[in-house]
């Protein structure tokens, strides 16, 4: 049954072709380049890897406006190179998840010029339409200030159809049966290929039923199940990984209360939490938020992230807590995007190695499954001259080369940092790996530790109250085995005595350090903490 949960003791690596490295040296990341970096990330002990939209696609929105669901992109490679690369990521025992984007096409997709072409054709009904301007048509947009509207009118039929995206991502209709079964289709045709889940893009949208003139909507949780029952009868072990950034109170309509739903969320609730204490010092909300997340069925699973494709969403804080993490991480407008969120790197927000190694090690050992943005591992900057959400989205820096190593293309599909203390002269593996006390080794040393502490993901974890303001103490339980972190959030060094009740062990085995620590005559362990410290215990009687 355990092998059934590899999930629970995964670290995910998210990565995108089209930005991670140019095989055949035309300017575009493909499936040639990723296979010569695969060894690469074996090294750094990532065991799973989530791939952005790779099938063929206008590509107006980083690849989410899919065209085919049944093939590469030509820029990527072809159906040939995606084998080619499952086959030496197996050999490597890499398991490999791919976006399950089901929730809007391209509207260069076939479906969608089938069903534009009359009101009687038969792929009609695969999209929502309204044969009148909705009084709701501006009403729901997911990209506030860039998206105009949510209805736009196709000029063949004179009908509006809907997008809770751009207006070139029409959304499917997913209360069609003949929809439903095509979804399935695609699953099973790329767990055929060996995939092992998905990585469901936009779940409640996915569930949605959008109607004209209408602002609520109904959201038909059963089809997660739906999806569950047919992706497990056709491979036991694959994982639906969903994006749902909602309240905690509704987090069992997608895990279902049997575990029966998706396998793991990422916990958009805590991580937003997680920022503002990284901005504030201020670690109560975040242990509410993690309280509020806790009761999930046991075979489901949290995924924790610090930074991903998209903006840093804050949309779940309050206002006076999201200005403050505004003020502390992206204090410039620029820096801000649709008025809730931030389009920086982690790095470039924290600035420090201090507060970088913090956040990472926080993220490790929060109750649930790693998942690592690609170039975070070596502290790559952003490039906010770029729109939107590419700020993030550059090249990956594998030397001081030209084109930071990513390619020897003269072409640059996607501009390369090459300014300021973030430049691919200043951050890059190549050097890194050299460099014994780089963040690349660091982040190395901390993938292997987590894989040695599967408590994390199988065990209890409670909060251990503690007087210095600012640090948070976990204990996890597990086959009698005791795991304590401690976590200091403050700028200034602190002394912290955890007491045996408090551990529940006489001894605290530092895992990073390599030092013990047995109970004093009281009972008492004392810890000694830098400027935002952390340490990792196992327990020992």
């Amino acid at each position: 049954m355990l092998e059934h949960l590899w999930y629970k003791n995964a670290v995910i690596y998210s990565l995108d072709l089209e930005s991670f490295k140019d095989g055949n040296n035309d300017g575009v990341g493909d499936f040639e380049g990723l296979i010569e970096r695969l060894d690469y990330l074996h090294a750094l002990g990532v065991d799973t890897i989530w791939l952005a939209p790779f099938q063929p696609t206008p590509n107006k929105d980083n690849g989410y406006d899919i065209s085919d669901y049944y093939g590469v992109d030509p820029r990527h490679g072809s159906s040939g190179d995606f084998v080619n690369f499952m086959h030496k990521a197996r050999g490597l025992g890499i398991r490999v998840i791919i976006d399950l984007v089901v929730n809007h096409t391209s509207d260069q997709h076939l479906w969608f010029k089938e069903a534009r072409a009359s009101k009687d054709n038969p792929k009609r009904n695969w999209y929502v339409w309204s044969d009148h301007k909705p009084s709701n048509w501006n009403k729901g947009m997911v990209f506030p200030g860039v998206q105009k509207a949510t209805w736009t009118k196709d000029p063949k039929t004179g009908s509006y159809y809907f997008h809770r995206f751009y207006d070139h991502m029409p959304d499917l209709n997913t209360d069609n049966p003949e929809v439903r079964d095509e979804i399935l289709k695609i699953i099973g045709f790329w767990l055929q290929l060996g995939v092992s889940g998905f990585r469901m893009d936009a779940v409640p949208f996915v569930l949605e039923s959008p109607k004209p003139d209408v602002d609520s909507t109904t959201l038909h949780y059963g089809y997660l199940k739906e999806l569950r029952r047919f992706l497990q009868w056709r491979k036991g072990d694959a994982i639906l990984l969903g994006e749902a950034n909602v309240l905690p109170e509704e987090t069992v309509n997608y895990f279902g209360e049997a575990g029966d739903g998706i396998h793991l969320m990422f916990n958009f609730f805590v991580n937003q939490h997680l920022f503002y204490a990284l901005a504030s010092t201020e670690i109560e909300p975040l242990q509410k938020a993690l309280e509020a997340t806790r009761e999930i069925n046991p075979t489901s699973q949290w995924a924790h992230f610090l930074r991903n494709h998209d903006e840093l969403d804050l949309g779940r804080l309050t206002e006076e807590q999201r200005q403050r993490v505004f003020q502390e991480f992206g204090p410039e407008k620029n820096m801000q995007i649709y008025d809730r969120g931030i389009r920086r790197r982690l790095a470039s927000m924290l600035g420090n190695r201090q507060q970088i190694e913090l956040a990472y090690s926080l993220m490790f050992t929060l109750p649930g499954t790693p998942v690592i943005r690609y170039g975070d591992e070596i502290g790559m900057g952003d490039d906010l001259s770029l729109k939107e959400r590419e700020a993030v989205r550059t090249p990956m820096q594998w030397s001081s080369e030209g084109q930071a190593g990513f390619s020897d293309s003269d072409k640059e599909v996607k501009p390369v940092i090459s300014e300021g203390i973030y430049s691919y002269k200043q951050v890059n593996v190549k050097d890194q790996k050299r460099d014994p006390n780089s963040l690349f080794n660091w982040m190395a040393f901390m993938i292997r530790l987590r894989k040695e502490c599967p408590e994390i993901g199988f065990g209890s974890w409670e909060i251990i109250p503690v007087k210095p303001k600012g640090i948070l103490v976990m204990r996890y339980e597990f086959k009698e085995e005791i795991l304590v972190f401690v976590h200091n959030f403050t700028a200034k060094g602190e002394e912290l005595v955890l007491t045996t009740r408090q551990a529940k062990t006489q001894r605290l085995i530092d895992l990073i350090n390599k030092v013990e620590s047995i109970a004093d005559e009281d009972g008492r362990h004392t810890i000694i903490l830098n400027a935002y410290g952390y340490r990792w215990f196992r327990g020992g009687e």
